[in-house]
């Protein structure tokens, strides 16, 4: 009844308060220029596909039998919403086939992006053996479109088990480059990349750059926590080192006035990015084409269920949609 929806209204006009502290100052409002959203068009050609929503999944898990689930859980919603979607480390896999079914979701997935992943250390371990042909069979038998190489330095440093690179990260995946003929994307895994490493990606002939910025998953903390406590007070302080996926936009942008063709021209902006209205604010503010990847908030849902999971999409994507229709970066706001 009409008079019950008011006296509901009035209930909730009290708990409903805003307060300028908590405004959110990267958008103009602008509620005059658009119908509501049906059927929007957020579609961006990425790594020669056209994805129907700028979403990636960033690169989590595998190998370890749950794992199973939750990629399979992902892979169905990167087909049903049009996203792209990055494997966790595919070393496990490289010379054992026993995981195998942790990471084959190519079927599921249908024609949507989809990259096998490896670290820094194990592609310099397969220069060094001259062994770069394990790389193309490996993303050749999962029928990936390609390779993200994720740079860790921190992590394998700080990781009991980690290896010790003998050459820098640059050095690696430059000779890479050389000798294969992949889609390559290399991506840091929660502290992001300086203005020079991004300087000197972004002359690379890479597919794109994931950033995997400070503000999300920073796993070079995970392995700190894992060390005895006096070594953990020595190196917590790594753990507060890193770029967030907004400074790194400034930088990218930065470096494109100089350079305004770089030899890499798209990004997947990941690392701390909550929610949709995030991901609109940074692909927005980027001049390089752009998506926007989400880790833990999907892997909560994936691991629930997959009803979870494509529920949460669902949501996102209609967040998207109604920021696109009535919100305009703000020029001003330089947070």
């Amino acid at each position: 009844m009409a008079s019950d929806r008011k006296l509901e209204h009035i209930q909730l006009a009290l708990d409903s308060q805003t307060k300028l502290e908590e405004q959110d100052l990267r958008f103009n409002y602008e509620p005059l220029l658009a119908a509501h959203p049906e059927n929007p068009d957020l579609s961006i050609q990425f790594l020669e596909k056209t994805m129907q929503n700028p979403i990636w999944v960033s690169s989590m898990t595998g190998g370890t039998g749950v794992a199973r689930t939750i990629n399979g859980n992902i892979a169905r919603a990167c087909r049903e919403f049009g996203m792209g979607m990055g494997l966790g480390s595919c070393r496990k896999i490289l010379f054992d086939k026993t995981d195998w079914a942790d990471f084959d979701f190519r079927d599921e997935i249908g024609d949507q992006p989809f990259l096998a992943n490896l670290g820094i250390a194990q592609v310099e371990e397969l220069l060094t053996s001259k062994n770069t042909q394990a790389v193309i069979d490996l993303v050749g038998e999962l029928r990936a479109d390609g390779l993200i190489v994720h740079v860790n330095p921190l992590q394998e440093w700080f990781q009991p088990e980690g290896n010790r690179l003998k050459q820098s990260p640059l050095q690696t995946i430059q000779q890479l480059l050389d000798q294969v003929q992949l889609k390559v994307i290399v991506k840091e895994v929660g502290q992001g990349f300086g203005p020079e490493s991004l300087r000197q990606l972004l002359a690379l002939p890479l597919a794109a750059i994931e950033f995997g910025a400070y503000g999300g998953t920073n796993f070079s903390k995970l392995e700190m926590l894992r060390g005895d406590q006096q070594k953990l007070e020595a190196s917590l302080p790594f753990s507060f080192v890193g770029q967030s996926a907004s400074q790194m936009v400034d930088s990218v942008n930065q470096i494109l006035k100089e350079n305004p063709e770089p030899a890499c021209q798209q990004l997947i902006i990941s690392g701390g990015v909550q929610n949709a209205l995030d991901g609109y604010y940074l692909t927005s503010k980027s001049q390089l084409p752009a998506v926007f990847g989400m880790a833990s908030a999907v892997l909560k849902h994936a691991s629930e269920s997959y009803g979870s999971l494509a529920g949460f999409l669902k949501n996102q994507i209609e967040t998207l949609s109604l920021a696109k229709a009535y919100l305009k970066i703000n020029p001003n706001y330089h947070g």
